[in-house]
């Protein structure tokens, strides 16, 4: 990917929901909500605190993250869709 996201922001790529249910119903697309969990493509640098000091992200490229429903601005690079969100938009890294 030729896409640096600068400062606190992450690239996400939304990991796929289920498309059955436990008991084997199929659910069509337009009934599917958008999952909430993806995985971290690039992150930023850091943000600056009050004294200028660089202040590393929490997150690293290769985490698997549950971020809110609304979170993020939805891109497309390389043909893919990608999230770009502020690394406080992520509630979380989901352990392996």
């Amino acid at each position: 990917m030729k896409f640096r996201p600068l400062h606190d922001r992450v690239v996400v790529r939304r990991l796929e929901s289920e498309e059955k249910t436990k008991g084997g119903i199929i659910i069509p697309d337009t009934a599917k909500e958008k999952p909430q969990e993806g995985e971290v493509i690039a992150v930023g640098a850091g943000a600056r605190d009050e004294a200028g000091k660089l202040v590393p992200l929490d997150v690293k490229k290769g985490d698997k993250v549950l971020f809110g429903k609304w979170s993020g601005t939805e891109v497309k690079i390389d043909g893919v869709d990608l999230l770009i969100m502020k690394e406080s938009d992520i509630m979380g890294v989901i352990a392996k």
